[in-house]
């Protein structure tokens, strides 16, 4: 079985992660912020057999590799190196900054660098109508559904943990804020952006919340050390209020500090993150990734110091900040408009402090009889080697309550065949006691619909995402045409019909960018 495959990590207990040529601004707290067929909530499967295999539908880690089959209908989908195995493993990933940013580009009159473009960022940013599970965790859904590209389908694999608590039920929080005050941020739309949403959270986070706060430009300052909320209201309001750009960014003086205020503050019992808020332009000091990027993994790693990034303003540094994210086990969103950033910091950050899955990853096994090639649409940074899936050692995602994750393949099944088509399976440390669970679901190949768009409204949301995503990527020789590929046209108009019938403001927002892009190409 031939299937398109993005480079493998290159060591046993890596995931590669590619610096992108782009800029990111602010990497964001998406973990802070945090049917055709399916196996909505799937079933156990951390039970070891006295052969070694996991009881979810395949031996551990996989079903040995076929012989070779079917090698006929290739087309330039299918990359001419593929490997014949039948394995998709990733880290879980909840980022939507890509497509954020890539809308107000688009709202501007731009075009999106094609590098920036990260498809399971789009597909991510989207509601879904996956069951939950009551405790950590997550549930497993698979469905699917047939392209008009002959023998082609589009499969969605859904994993969804608990809803998020009330507030009073979560750990307390100490999050330091790392602030940047450069000269860019006093373009509208970045430091007055958090200012705002900063003194509006400050009244949302309980007393027994802390907070720090650390500002740079050419230096790094703390402004204000690790001070709880209650009583101290009026100092941290003061302090936010008190933030004034000034000069150039010295990304990593401001990394360092914050890290290091973090560290200084740091609770037990409590939930300790890193909140940057930049444009992520470094111009000044140690504008070296790596060794920012060490910094952060060390503090991440002795104390379990998480970062999340909120990228703002109009030039975003994307790859860096990116990264970033990655090193600090977090997650990025990108804002530019008050309504975004008052949803992330104060409807979403203060009920998603706590995690529910740490070092999470999937498996997809599609099933040789009946699978000749896949695609897994996008997550290009984010693979893991497949012997790697239970190792517990290797890095995963971290992902709150509230949450879900997406994954898309694009899936080429052999003429005529029947029955079992792919198990999904992830797995997770519990983020308290760190023993490992895993969830599995599947999908026949009478699950899939008989074309996306007689799908349930949700998947066909997912869909539309995800050839929007293609589109922009246009112009980047490493990745080719989704099967079914409607056009920008027609994705406009099923975006319209999608967003009248589910009544959701980011599905008409998503239609109007794919009309933004569209008039672009006239």
């Amino acid at each position: 079985m031939e299937r398109y495959r993005t480079p493998r990590p290159d060591g046993p207990h890596r995931r590669t992660r590619r610096l992108r040529t782009a800029v990111l601004a602010v990497t964001a707290a998406g973990g802070l912020l945090l049917t055709a067929c399916s196996a909505g909530g799937g079933s156990d499967s951390g039970s070891k057999a006295s052969d070694g295999s996991y009881h979810n539908g395949f031996p551990a880690p996989a079903p040995a590799a076929p012989t070779a089959g079917d090698q006929s209908g290739q087309d330039r989908f299918a990359s001419p190196s593929a490997s014949p195995d039948q394995l998709s493993t990733f880290a879980l990933d909840v980022d939507t900054a890509s497509y954020e940013y890539a809308r107000r580009t688009l709202a501007e009159g731009g075009r999106p660098d094609p590098a920036t473009i990260r498809p399971e960022e789009f597909v991510n940013s989207f509601r879904q109508d996956y069951e939950r599970p009551d405790g950590n965790g997550f549930t497993v859904t698979v469905d699917g559904a047939r392209t008009d590209r002959k023998d082609w389908s589009l499969v969605r694999v859904g994993l969804a943990t608990r809803p998020a608590a009330a507030s009073g039920e979560r750990p307390p929080a100490a999050l330091t804020f790392v602030i940047d005050i450069s000269g860019s941020m006093a373009e509208p739309g970045r430091l007055d952006l958090a200012q705002k949403s900063l003194d509006t959270m400050t009244d949302r986070l309980r007393d027994d919340d802390s907070v720090a706060l650390v500002t740079f430009s050419e230096q790094a300052e703390t402004v204000l050390p690790m001070t709880r909320l209650g009583g101290h209201r009026g100092e941290i309001h003061d302090a936010i209020d008190s933030l004034e750009p000034t000069y150039s960014t010295n990304l990593g003086a401001g990394v360092e500090t914050g890290y290091a205020t973090a560290v200084e503050g740091r609770r037990a019992h409590a939930t300790n993150r890193v909140v940057l808020i930049s444009d992520a332009l470094a111009n000044d000091g140690d504008t070296d990734p790596e060794s920012i990027l060490d910094r952060i993994s060390t503090a991440r790693r002795e104390y379990g110091i998480t970062l999340f990034g909120v990228g703002v303003g109009s030039d975003y540094g994307d790859a860096l900040m990116e990264r970033l994210a990655d090193k600090g086990d977090g997650h990025t969103v990108y804002v530019s408009r008050e309504a975004d950033a008052r949803k992330v910091f104060c409807d979403q950050l203060p009920q998603n402090i706590d995690l529910t899955a740490r070092d999470a990853k999937a498996q997809v096994a599609f099933d040789p009889a009946t699978v000749a090639d896949f695609r897994l649409v996008g997550y290009d940074d984010r693979q893991v080697a497949d012997d790697d899936f239970r190792d517990d050692r290797v890095d995963g995602g971290e992902v709150g309550p509230g949450h879900t994750v997406t994954a898309l393949y694009a899936v080429r099944t052999r003429p005529g065949a029947e029955g079992h088509l792919a198990t999904a399976t992830v797995r997770w440390l519990d983020p308290g006691t760190r023993a490992p669970h895993e969830r599995s679901g599947e999908v026949e190949t009478g699950g899939l619909r008989g074309s996306v768009w007689e799908a349930s409204p949700r998947f066909q949301v997912t869909a539309v995402a995800a050839y929007f995503a293609d589109a922009l990527r246009l112009g980047d020789d490493r990745w080719s045409t989704l099967p079914g590929d409607p056009g920008l046209g027609e994705l406009k108009e099923r975006a319209d019909e999608l967003a009248k019938r589910t009544e959701d403001g980011d599905v008409r927002r998503l239609a109007d960018a794919i009309g933004e892009a569209g008039r672009g190409q006239d």
